[in-house]
């Protein structure tokens, strides 16, 4: 997430939030986005999608890495059986 440019798909999604769900994101933040923030480098809605892109890489990494588990698993059942 090293990228200094902003997707306009998660302006749009963060704008779209809810104040629940903004606050949620806010306690998630990390400490880089939120410094960024605070020192006024990033306007709210610019942090908060910041945040929204950070997670859902954070998620498509879990998931690539927990099919990975699955897949070894299996094989190693399979070849348990024989």
């Amino acid at each position: 997430m090293s990228k200094n440019i902003i997707a306009v798909e998660y302006l749009e999604k963060a704008q779209k939030l809810s104040k629940v769900e903004i606050e949620r994101l806010f306690s998630r933040m990390g400490k880089k986005i939120g410094r960024r923030l605070e020192d006024q480098k990033l306007e709210a809605s610019e942090a908060i999608a910041l945040q929204l892109e950070k997670e859902d890489e954070d998620l498509k990494a879990w998931r690539e890495r927990f099919a990975e588990i699955k897949d070894s698993y299996i094989t190693q059942v399979k070849s348990a059986k024989i």
